[in-house]
């Protein structure tokens, strides 16, 4: 089968195709990536111009892949996005576990409500609680006196959804699944093992970072700040009252987030703005490094926050990866290693995918992640078995047939 992938960025619109069998036999067709200043932190600043690019963009993929694309998998931010975390449990006095008593705690739990002004991007189980002791699976067959199932929910804005799906709709594309963009670029730069062990994924982006915690294979946190490497840009441009294109250079050419001693004595010229473009300045890099690290170090403290906010801390997350263009910064696993206390690497896209060297970057993980996620992965079984059964009689007799029977 075919699988396409679209993610809106805020610096570029990515898209990818690829011919699909399953998450380990993934052969990449194209990947067409535009520059896009037509979005600012999830507000479309011109909806005309932002359509012609994601037009142009997929008739690029098209004829790059040579197929014609009918729908896809989108990427959406996570920014002003909630956490939901939410429990629902019942007490069988040492009866033998079933799927039937597994049903009713879902049905009696929120995670069939939905708000009107929300949209619900995500929504699993994250464990089962049975007598105070934790597992990762259903525990069908076991017995038991109270049963309990913790679940996670996020939700975006449904204006944010809304516009975009607008553009995506006159494109005459249909959606296939909306995919958390921190959760696309766990799935294409987490080991399975980092994903088993507990890790946190943290893609460093254009205008935003976002945050992706997986722990015991399961997908328990994501979320964004509207801080990326480009406000690193904007303070290298304040700072030394140079252009943003220079600005821009010098972060990645001399930026590093861990001095040297001979930074102090390293000397760069750079233009300054005035009406004379011959008129430069000197610097050293050290003077450099010192606007970078302020940044990054807030950054890091945003996010940080952010974990320790939704009760993440405790949990033995000892594995940072990073990805997204800010991950290409010099030192900057060594400096987050200092800040996380954990150990911390930086993530091309998986190597199973085989992607040429132009694509084969930690600023792709986001779009490739597109092709990755797989909805079966996320689905809970016996929940699903029921509810296709039961399509026809709707969610009200699907509430009825469980009251009855349990």
């Amino acid at each position: 089968m075919i699988k396409a992938g679209l993610d809106i960025g805020n610096s570029k619109i990515s898209c990818v195709v690829a011919e699909y069998k399953n998450t380990e036999n993934i052969k990449i067709l194209s990947i067409s990536s535009v520059p896009n200043n037509n979005t600012k932190k999830n507000i479309i600043l011109n909806f005309q111009n932002l359509h012609d690019q994601i037009k142009y963009l997929i008739i690029e993929a098209e004829n790059q892949s040579q197929t014609k694309l009918k729908s896809i998998n989108l990427n959406l931010s996570l920014l002003n996005s909630s956490s939901y975390y939410y429990d629902s449990e019942i007490e069988i006095k040492n009866e033998k576990i079933s799927e039937l008593h597994l049903k009713k705690i879902i049905n009696q739990s929120d995670y069939f409500n939905n708000e009107n002004e929300k949209f619900e991007i995500f929504n699993n189980i994250t464990s089962y609680d049975i007598d105070n002791t934790l597992y990762y699976n259903a525990p069908v067959g076991n017995y038991s006196d109270k049963i309990k199932i913790n679940f996670y929910k996020i939700l975006i804005q449904k204006k944010y959804l809304d516009s975009i799906s607008g553009i995506i709709k006159k494109l005459r594309l249909q959606v296939d699944n909306y995919v958390p963009s921190p959760l696309s670029s766990s799935l294409s730069s987490l080991t399975i093992d980092e994903k088993e062990l507990g890790t946190i994924c943290i893609d460093l982006g254009h205008s935003t970072s976002s945050i992706s915690v997986f722990e015991n294979n399961k997908f328990v946190y994501g979320d964004a700040i509207g801080i990326g490497s480009n406000n690193v840009t904007l303070d290298i441009a304040r700072g030394l009252s140079t252009t943003i294109s220079s600005a821009e250079r010098l972060k990645t050419l001399y930026g590093s987030l861990v001095s040297s001693p001979s930074d102090d004595h390293e000397i760069i010229e750079i233009p300054i703005i005035s009406g004379d473009k011959n008129i430069f300045k000197q610097i050293t890099r050290s003077s450099l490094n010192a606007i970078i690290r302020p940044r990054i170090e807030e950054t890091l403290e945003m996010i940080w926050q952010k974990i320790r906010d939704n009760n993440l801390r405790s949990k033995k997350l000892n594995n940072v990866v990073l990805t997204g263009g800010g991950a290409m910064m010099d030192n900057i696993a060594k400096y987050v290693e200092t800040i996380f206390a954990s150990g911390v690497r930086v993530s091309n896209p998986l190597d199973r995918l085989n992607l040429s060297s132009n694509f084969n970057k930690p600023n792709f993980c986001d779009i490739i992640g597109t092709i990755l996620y797989e909805k079966d992965i996320f689905k809970i079984d016996y929940l699903e078995k029921q509810s296709n059964s039961l399509k026809k009689r709707g969610i009200s007799s699907f509430f009825t047939w469980l009251d009855q029977y349990i």
